[in-house]
């Protein structure tokens, strides 16, 4: 029986952290959000998402790697889907 692939750990696909409560107050007072619909989404189905157990409302931090910047840093929220 062949042993199932834990794509988190996959080469292409970036780094993804579900932010706890604490850390999403932060990130959307740094950044002056309002409401929660003015970060970019990420569906509850994607598969990376499924395997964080994340749940809509859910923010996670993306982190790319990038020939500039050494790595660049994405904030998604989980909607249904």
């Amino acid at each position: 029986m062949k042993a199932e692939t834990n794509i988190l750990n996959h080469e292409l696909v970036p780094k993804h952290i579900l932010l706890t409560s604490k850390e999403k107050e932060e990130v959307i007072r740094r950044y002056g959000i309002r409401k929660l619909s003015q970060f970019p989404k990420i569906l509850k189905s994607d598969p990376v998402i499924k395997k964080l157990n994340a749940k809509p409302g859910d923010l996670i931090k993306i982190i790319r790697k990038s020939d500039t910047a050494k790595e660049s840093i994405y904030y998604r929220v989980v909607i249904e889907g």
